[in-house]
């Protein structure tokens, strides 16, 4: 089993409905979630020429959720179940 990090990208104000979709879609893949994440806020990207600050907007990393997969291919059918507020990306947790 390979583990697999999804991020979310966008935000919207949190309804009833948008809770109510994520609560299922945690639900589905229950025996899969690692760790269910959190939403994000404000950050910092911080570089070799300075810090800058980073504010959540429609295109912003608002959240993460880590889960187990057999497959790339798996863990993309599971994230396009998710209920995703503007987009979402996938990547393998690389092993050390």
């Amino acid at each position: 089993m390979k583990k697999f990090v999804i991020f979310h990208y966008g935000f919207e104000m949190p309804t009833p409905e948008i809770m109510g979709a994520w609560s299922k879609w945690f639900e589905s893949i229950g025996e899969k979630i690692v760790d269910p994440g959190s939403p994000l806020g404000n950050g910092r990207e911080i570089s070799r020429s300075g810090t800058k600050e980073l504010s959540m907007g429609l295109d912003s990393l608002t959240g993460y959720t880590v889960i187990n997969a057999e497959s790339m291919e798996e863990a993309e059918k599971i994230a396009k179940s998710c209920p995703m507020i503007t987009s979402i990306q996938v990547y393998e947790a690389m092993s050390m």
